[in-house]
């Protein structure tokens, strides 16, 4: 085994990895109808999710899905909002 330490320089590398492996068919099935996000709770983990004591307060899911419909979820107010407490974060 050799290490060769932090101060090696390396020549340009390609863009794709060399261990990156093209996935030819298989169970992924891809939608022609565009990138749609979507998210399937089972009534099973419903139930498991409000056993464990944090309640589902529906009214809110059901607003919060009204808006993401609508396009007006996502404000500059909010986006702003999470960009300062990314930044926080990583301070």
């Amino acid at each position: 085994m050799q290490i060769h330490g932090t101060n090696r320089i390396h020549g340009p590398q390609g863009t794709n990895a060399p261990h990156f492996t093209p996935r030819t068919g298989g169970p992924q099935q891809t939608s022609s109808t565009g990138s749609v996000d979507r998210v399937d709770i089972s009534p099973a983990a419903e139930a498991a999710m409000a056993s464990e004591g944090s309640p589902i307060r529906q009214g809110l899911v059901n607003s919060i899905r009204r808006q993401i419909a609508d396009g007006t979820y996502d404000t500059p107010d909010k986006m702003e909002m999470a960009l300062d407490r990314l930044l926080d974060e990583m301070v």
